[in-house]
Parts: C-alpha cells; sequence; structure tokens
C-alpha cells in the first residue's frame, strides 16, 4: 500500500471490520506489501470461482487506497532496501519496520488474528504463517543481540514459529564483543537442531518481489511478540473475549501514541516499569507454581502458597494499571495521575545578591511605549532602589531568569516559544495592554507549555496559544497560581489543576481544548470566578480516585458561562460505589470499562445524600447537616450558599439549574468517601495520627453559574 492510500484511510476514521474468518478477500491485500499471490487465498473447491471473477470489477472500484499493481502486471517487490546490519559488509534486507498505524491494525485484524481467543492466538498466528511464508529456500539474515549471520532456510515449522535453517558458506558474519568462525556458528547450530526462532530472521532484499509477504509476515510477527503480546495473555480466567478489541487495538494505539509524542514522559516511563514490573512479578509467579506439587500438604508447600496468593494479587493490581494506561478514555481520567508528581525544574530562591529585577519583554520597541511603559508601570511601581531593569525579547528566557520576587512585563507582539516554560519561583507575568495585544504561542511538541511548582505565581493580561502539549496549556503541580483576563486557546487539554495545588482563575477565557477545558484533580483547590470556558470536549472535569485518601477538592465556581462544549458542562468523574467499598464490580472484571451517568436531576447524589443524612443538603445547611450526620462521626461540609439577590434575574433558570446539581452530588460523594476514611482509619488503627485529615472541612461555593448549548448537559458522571 503506499503511504499517500494509507494516511487517507486513516483519517477517514472508518475502520475495517472483522472477519469471519482467517482468508482475507482476494481485492484486498495486506496493507503496506503487494498484493498476495492469487491461488494464496483461493476456495479450495473452487465452485465460487465464478462469483469471484463476477465480482472482480466492482473490487477494481474499491476505494480503499490498498490497490497495488499485481505480480503479474510489474513483477518487482513493492518495499524499500533497508540499512544493511553492522559496518555493511552483509548483505541488505528488506525495510519493514517503519509501517503506519494502520497497516499494521488491518494486518492484524483483517489477515493475523481476525476476531479469535486469547487461547487462540498462537494457532490462528501459524495458521496465517503457513499461508504467507515461503516454506522454504529463501535466504535471511540470523539477527540476535551477539552477532549477525546469512543463513538459507530449508523448512519451516509453522507451530514452533521456529525455521530450519543451513549456514550459507563462506561465513558471512558479523559479530559484537566476540569472534565467531564458520566451526563455531555450525557447532552453535546444530546445539539448536538447526533451528532458529522465525522472528530472529529478517528476510534478504530481494528484486523479483517474491518474498515480499514473507518479509511482512515476519515484521508482524516480530512487532506482535515484542510490543503487543504479554506473557499472561493467554492465561487470563475470561477467554471469551475478542483478543484484538480488547488487548491488540488499545497497546497497538498506544504504541503509536508515543512514538508520535502524544503520551507525557512521566506516563510513558511510569508504564515501561509497570509492564517490567508485571513481567517480572509473573516470571516468579510461574516458578513459584511449577514448583508445587497438588498432592502435597507440607508446610512449606503452605507458606508457598500463601505467597503465590500474594503475588498473584500483586500482579493483578500491575495488569490493571496497565489496562488503565492502555485503555486511551481510561488513560485520560485516570492514567494521569501516575505523573503528577514530575518537577521539571528546581526553584531558585532569593537572589545571591539581594534585590529584584524587573524584566522587560519586547520584540520591538518605540520611544511612545517605553513612555508609556515608565509612566504606567515602571515609577509607580517598582522605583525603589531595590529594583533594576532587564530587557528580553523571548518571554521563556525571561523567566528563566527569574528570582524569588522578580517580576516580568510583557509588551504587546506576537511570540513564538519552542520549549515548556517551567515557573519554580514566586513571580508575576504580566501584559502591558490587552491580552489579545500580547500572544504567546508554543509551536514545538512536549508535555505542557506552562507549569507551574511555584507557591504563589500570578499571571495577567496575556494570551497563550498551544500547540501539542500533551498534558495541556496550563499544568498547576504545586503550590499556587492566580490568573486574570488571560485568553488561552488550547488544542489538547485545558488547565490542569494536581493534587495539593491551587488555582484561582478570574475573568479568563479559554476554549478549543480536545478534552477538558479544567481538569481538577482530588485534594486540591479550585476557585473560578467570571470566566467563559467554551467550545471543548468538556467543559470542567473533576476527578475522584477509588483510593479512600483522595478527596473531593475544595471548590469555588462563581459566575461563569459554561457553554457550546460537545460533551458536559461539568463531569464528575468516581468509582462505582461498589468499587469504592472493595466489593467486585464488572468494570473491574472487564479491565475497567467506564459507564456513562447522567445527571439530569442528580437522582444518584440525592439518593447517597439521603442515605449519608450526615451529608445531606437539605436546605443546603453546612452546620445543620453536620450537626444530624454527628452520629456518624461524619466531618463538616461547608456549602455556601448564596443570597436570592445574587442570582442574575435576567438569566432563564434553566441555565442556572445545573449549580445545585453539583454541590448536591460532590458533597453527598465527599460524605461516602469521608466515611469510608474513617473505618478503613479505625480498622487500621491509625485514627489518632489521620485526626487532623479527616477534620478538614471540605468547601463547596457554586453559585450564579450559566449552563448553555453543552452536547449532553449542564452536569454528569461517569463512573468506572
Amino acid at each position: 500500500m503506499s503511504e499517500g492510500g494509507s494516511l487517507c484511510l486513516s483519517e477517514g476514521g472508518e475502520l475495517p471490520r472483522l472477519v469471519e474468518d482467517q482468508q482475507p478477500a482476494q481485492s484486498d491485500p495486506e496493507p503496506g506489501s503487494t498484493t498476495p499471490p492469487r491461488e494464496l487465498f483461493q476456495n479450495e473447491g473452487g465452485e465460487d470461482d465464478a462469483d469471484e471473477e463476477g465480482d472482480e470489477d466492482d473490487d477494481g472500484e474499491d476505494d480503499s487506497g490498498t490497490d497495488v499493481l499485481s505480480n503479474e502486471e510489474k513483477p518487482c517487490t513493492h518495499l524499500e532496501r533497508a540499512e544493511p546490519f553492522g559496518s555493511g559488509g552483509l548483505p541488505h534486507v528488506f525495510q519493514t519496520s517503519h509501517l503506519v498505524f494502520y497497516e499494521r491494525f488491518k494486518a492484524y485484524q483483517d489477515y493475523m488474528l481476525g476476531d479469535c481467543k486469547p487461547s487462540e492466538v498462537k494457532d490462528f498466528t501459524a495458521d496465517y504463517l503457513e499461508k504467507v511464508v515461503e516454506p522454504c529456500d529463501w535466504q535471511a539474515l540470523w539477527h540476535t543481540d551477539v552477532f549477525d549471520v546469512l543463513i538459507e532456510v530449508v523448512d519451516v515449522d509453522y507451530k514452533e514459529l521456529r525455521a530450519k535453517v543451513e549456514l550459507v558458506v563462506p561465513l558471512q558474519c558479523e559479530a559484537r564483543g566476540c569472534d565467531l568462525t564458520e566451526e563455531a556458528m555450525k557447532t552453535l547450530l546444530e546445539a539448536t537442531m538447526n533451528k532458529v526462532p522465525l522472528q530472529e530472521l529478517h528476510v534478504v532484499y530481494d528484486e523479483s518481489g517474491d518474498f515480499d509477504q514473507t518479509a511482512l509476515a515476519l515484521e508482524h510477527l516480530r512487532f506482535f511478540y515484542k510490543h503487543i503480546w504479554r506473557q499472561w495473555d493467554e492465561e487470563d480466567e475470561d477467554d471469551e473475549f475478542d483478543y484484538f478489541v480488547r488487548c491488540v487495538e488499545p497497546r497497538l494505539r498506544l504504541y503509536y501514541d508515543i512514538l508520535e509524542d502524544r503520551v507525557p514522559t512521566g506516563l510513558v516511563e511510569e508504564y515501561r516499569s509497570v509492564l517490567q514490573r508485571c513481567s517480572q512479578t509473573f516470571r516468579e509467579f510461574s516458578s513459584l507454581r511449577n514448583g508445587l506439587s497438588s498432592d502435597s500438604e507440607s508446610e512449606l508447600d503452605n507458606v508457598s502458597m500463601v505467597e503465590g496468593l500474594r503475588m498473584y494479587e500483586q500482579m493483578e493490581a500491575l495488569k490493571r494499571k496497565l489496562r488503565i494506561i492502555e485503555n486511551p478514555l481510561l488513560r485520560y481520567v485516570l492514567g494521569y495521575r501516575m505523573n503528577c508528581g514530575q518537577l521539571s525544574c528546581s526553584a531558585k530562591g532569593e537572589r545571591p545578591g539581594g534585590g529584584r529585577v524587573v524584566h522587560v519583554v519586547s520584540s520591538s520597541s518605540s520611544v511612545q511605549l517605553l513612555h508609556g511603559l515608565m509612566m504606567e508601570k515602571l515609577l509607580p511601581l517598582y522605583s525603589g532602589k531595590e529594583f533594576e531593569v532587564q530587557f528580553h525579547s523571548d518571554p521563556s528566557v525571561a523567566v528563566s531568569s527569574c528570582y524569588e520576587g522578580d517580576v516580568v512585563i510583557i509588551c504587546p507582539g506576537h511570540y513564538t516559544v519552542t520549549n515548556s516554560i517551567s515557573i519554580a519561583d514566586s513571580i508575576q507575568v504580566e501584559g502591558y495592554g490587552l491580552p489579545d495585544e500580547i500572544v504567546i504561542e508554543k509551536r514545538n511538541k512536549g508535555d505542557t507549555f506552562v507549569e507551574t511548582t511555584a507557591s504563589d505565581v500570578k499571571l495577567s493580561n496575556l494570551k497563550f496559544i498551544q500547540h501539542d502539549a500533551i498534558e495541556g496549556i496550563m499544568c498547576v503541580r504545586q503550590g499556587k497560581l492566580e490568573m486574570e483576563n488571560c485568553v488561552l486557546q488550547c488544542e489538547t487539554t485545558g488547565v490542569i489543576v494536581r493534587t495539593s495545588a491551587q488555582l484561582i482563575m478570574n475573568m479568563c477565557d479559554l476554549y478549543g481544548s480536545k478534552g477538558a477545558g479544567v481538569e481538577i484533580y482530588p485534594g486540591s483547590v479550585c476557585s473560578l470566578v467570571g470566566n467563559g470556558i467554551h467550545h471543548c470536549k468538556e467543559g470542567i472535569l473533576i476527578k475522584d480516585f477509588a483510593d479512600a485518601l483522595d478527596v473531593l477538592p475544595q471548590i469555588t465556581m462563581v459566575n461563569n458561562v459554561i457553554h457550546n462544549n460537545e460533551g458536559y458542562g461539568v463531569i464528575l468523574v468516581k468509582p462505582d460505589a461498589r468499587a469504592v467499598e472493595g466489593q467486585p464490580t464488572d468494570t473491574q472484571s472487564t479491565g475497567g470499562e467506564m459507564e456513562e451517568h447522567k445527571e439530569g436531576g442528580a437522582t444518584e447524589a440525592e439518593g447517597e445524600a439521603t442515605e449519608a443524612e450526615g451529608g445531606a443538603t437539605e436546605g443546603e445547611g453546612g452546620p445543620a447537616a453536620a450537626e444530624a450526620g454527628s452520629d456518624c462521626d461524619v466531618p463538616t461540609i461547608v456549602v455556601e450558599e448564596s443570597p436570592a439577590e445574587a442570582q442574575p434575574s435576567s438569566v432563564p433558570p434553566e441555565f442556572t439549574e445545573g449549580n445545585d446539581a453539583i454541590k448536591r452530588e460532590l458533597v453527598a460523594t465527599s460524605v461516602t468517601k469521608r466515611r469510608l476514611q474513617k473505618s478503613r482509619m479505625k480498622e487500621l488503627g491509625a485514627m489518632q495520627a489521620d485526626e487532623n485529615l479527616l477534620s478538614q472541612e471540605m468547601f463547596v461555593s457554586i453559585h450564579g453559574n450559566q449552563f448553555r448549548r453543552n452536547g449532553m448537559g449542564s452536569f454528569g458522571t461517569f463512573l468506572y
């Protein structure tokens, strides 16, 4: 398949359907390659030949983008020649490692795996190889970490995924860190009965095109066992699911998301670490299991069984983490939590020589501009002896030059930055003019655009334009960020408020996010007043995790206009009640599929609030609710109710009804988790040490917000 064809299909948004058998249609050749030999996929009986010939005209009009010249029309290869291994003394091989996502997707779905179950993967793979791989008389490089040697394949064992080979003489070999002779290689082959793994073979380049399918099949096999297959897949207790849909597709997408820098660096490292730990635990568990005797009742075997159960539970927890990261939706909702504590730079503190600096950033200066800046900003505010002025042309350079207490003033202009802006010291960055006149645009890829970790950072009168920032246009990892009168033009994710961080966002305009406009993590403090959040996938996303120690954030939402978002205006992501209580759920057994729950009237939240009583909002009275729940030892939940006159009389009630639904759901969820915290702390005997944690108040002030034209409503929840 040509590259242009594959891109056209990939962008079309339609994925091919699963095939019902393992024989692909003749008109749909394997992607990224030449058309397979015609006799390879013919019906054995031959009675359908006439029907196939009658359909050839329709097949010729297929707009799949995979049509290539057949071998009869042009008997030559359609694959490129790869760079030779080593120093270049060995023959060239086929270039097959640069296939795009769609090519691999279609190969696994339509040709290699279809709708097989995990226990059938090896049989389906063997059947695919038997149809495609030449059985003998082709040369390949046997590529290992130690050497590359030219061999000739004389037979293929498709079930065992091995090839019987002979050494090509005279010896053509390149070794790394050792010397290999012809006799040594023959001895090595004799020790393996002249059989080597198919994954280690790379087909020698041949211009005839006869071995294109063999080279591609080995590439698909090699990639599958390196990046897709897991040792524990075939041991899954639930063997009735479609292996391609549940495992292959999400893992393949994750591979290409990582390859194309769509996943934060910290999350990639976490994924690889968890995968390595899970593989190690599985090997240890398998070794322990194989050493147990089924009829033994010795004390040693009993100890081993207890250890085996512990390792099994540990492995299941690691596998669940892997499924969360591999699933695109769960990765977005839950997986980024694993990467929430990473710091890209450390604070400098106060300037060694003392004093403070005002950094003036300007792309071009005029006398009038400097005069206005001097009269309106520098002289009235920064004329003390402790201040000096420095000039810059790049905002990121100015910020990186700051120490504690410095000020950055950015003059009107359009500034393009290529690196992330990390603010680790308490500074103030303000635009001199209107936000649309001071534009900071990020071009290159990276985890974040602007991230803050300082105790007190202020941004004002600025416009940020984001491109390809994976984690968001603004990420508050630690400390406090205050934004006022800023414009945030997003492309991926909007503003992220991590656990223990604080965001104060006033009179800002945020739009364009393909995720949520604002993501609020447990344990954070978030104040949103007078903002516009619109044309995002979701308006505001509030995350609640199953961990009992994670408490809902303290939230203030007043007079915001949340409109024209694709999903909900505000959405709460929380665990299913059974998952919080430690009971088995359907989502746990299926790898964490998400259930959507619409909060038309917040009926579930009302039910929880009524059951909790201590956090019920009968009249939304915080102290009264706390008193009612004193028998249950539920901490105080403070709900600030807006005065009646504060509600804009000109706004129809249907635009503001979401405020009450959000308050009810947040309070009820918080009460449930607080109860669970206390019960678990008492079980662990750690009540005294964590009394301060449990006595903290949850503060909710939500009123005066308007919800207009959001695709799925003003408020909803996701249960996982």
